[in-house]
């Protein structure tokens, strides 16, 4: 099984490599000639379509398994999956280009450097788990880190304190007020009874697809009440044009009535929308990605190939 031999190929966001190698191999041995940057890895074709996903994944918290309808394991829809679709789809020939990126997991430095140096496309496929929804809306997002700031004194006074922990609360409240904000880690205070005088926050925080990130930050401009705050990873949202409608006739020839979500997450599409009319569409459940839970139906692995060899024949 495909699936398998690319998911016991571990390859956490810094060690794509022996992947990389893998898919490369295998497009040549179909066929194809491979052209190469420092973090990524496509096909040599001018076509003005490109599908594409990314190579690493988080840290392995599972391993590969399958009961016969699941396949499991760290990587297995996000997005491996994903890359047996395509490489499958390739193998019985495709016109379009692919494309494969490091780094998503981080930095996003192979999308990046795609945009950077390829010249050709218009439009562009991002596979990532959707379960074979059409994600045509794209939240931005930002990284926070915010560093609350408090007053120390003895525990046994505590109005004589300025309480950062209980101040931290406070921030993640008025925060989710305003935006989908995930606080992901938060530390501070210590264990010799005294009132903390920091705590510092992380936040995940998605923005609306039609609201501007120049937008969004005045409204975390209240932080500065509370200490010193940093954004990092900003980045604007979009709404797809027409590469909708291309997917949406592929899937119907592949038998699959189309249906619509959003991505609430971070993916290679951010990087891509700029330079190309972008959707983002693939097999696999995003709320189990990254746990040690992530799962894939095997149907749909079959299901997305079929899908991108109608995308060929209607392309064509």
């Amino acid at each position: 099984m495909l699936l398998k031999k690319l998911v016991e190929i571990e390859s956490p966001t810094g060690h794509e490599g022996e992947l990389r190698n893998f898919v490369m191999n295998y497009l040549e041995e179909v066929g194809y000639e491979v052209a190469e940057g420092d973090y990524f890895i496509s096909t040599k074709t001018k076509s003005d379509l490109i599908v594409a996903t990314h190579l690493d994944t988080v840290a392995v918290k599972a391993p590969f398994s399958q009961d016969g309808v699941y396949a499991y394991g760290t990587g297995v829809c996000d997005a491996k999956a994903s890359i047996a679709a395509i490489l499958e789809a390739a193998e019985k020939g495709v016109d379009f280009t692919v494309a494969f990126f490091c780094d998503e997991e981080e930095g996003g430095r192979g999308s990046n450097e795609f945009v950077e140096t390829w010249k050709h496309g218009r439009m562009a496929i991002v596979m990532e788990p959707t379960d074979l929804k059409i994600a045509s809306k794209h939240y931005g997002s930002f990284d926070l880190r915010v560093n609350v700031r408090g007053k120390p004194c003895h525990a046994s006074y505590p109005d004589l304190g300025l309480n950062a922990i209980e101040r931290a609360f406070e921030v993640i409240n008025e925060l989710k007020k305003r935006f989908k904000a995930t606080p992901l880690k938060i530390e501070g205070g210590s264990e010799d009874y005294i009132i903390p005088h920091y705590c510092r926050i992380k936040f995940d925080v998605l923005v609306e697809p039609e609201m501007r990130i120049e937008d969004a930050l005045k409204g975390i401009e209240f932080l500065g009440r509370y200490g010193e705050y940093e954004v990092t990873y900003a980045y604007d949202g979009y709404i797809s044009g027409n590469v909708v409608s291309l997917l949406e006739e592929a899937m119907k020839a592949a038998g699959i009535n189309p249906e619509h979500t959003e991505m609430p997450s971070w993916t290679d599409a951010l990087n891509l929308k700029d330079r190309y009319d972008v959707v983002v569409w693939g097999p696999g459940e995003l709320q189990r990605c990254h746990t040690a839970i992530e799962r894939v139906r095997l149907e749909d692995v079959a299901r997305s190939r079929d899908v991108l060899l109608k995308l060929n024949e209607i392309f064509k």
